[in-house]
């Protein structure tokens, strides 16, 4: 290495990228704030898309947003002549863990290119 790499050590070049430059950088940081922006947009449609769950063979429906969000809950009132309390309190919580699952995946199947996307810059979480 020679006298002129070594001040340029000194002073803090190369240290991002084995020599990147200014230019290589702004890139960069454009791209991260583009990924950014995408990923607020989609969590704002996330948010505003319903998944709803049915069990009891229909008589429960329940509705939850993307970003997991309880909206409503359902219940066909022939369902309760038949039902006691324990039975309703199983079948309405399989029914919200269900809803919960959908919202998942929702946001799972809606980031994960996005994510995928960070994880090609080195950046993957």
């Amino acid at each position: 290495m020679n006298q002129e790499e070594k001040k340029g050590m000194a002073k803090g070049y190369g240290k991002f990228g084995g020599g990147g430059s200014m230019g290589n950088q702004n890139a960069m940081r454009k791209q991260l704030l583009d990924l950014q922006k995408q990923m607020e947009e989609q969590q704002a449609k996330i948010a505003e898309t319903n998944v709803t769950a049915t069990v009891g063979g229909g008589a429960i429906k329940i509705t939850m947003t993307g970003d997991q969000v309880c909206k409503s809950v359902e219940i066909d009132p022939d369902f309760l002549k038949d039902a006691d309390a324990e039975m309703l309190q199983d079948i309405i919580l399989s029914g919200i863990n269900m809803a919960l699952d959908q919202s998942r995946k929702l946001s799972e199947d809606s980031m994960g290119p996005l994510s995928g996307a960070l994880s090609s810059m080195g950046l993957g979480f």
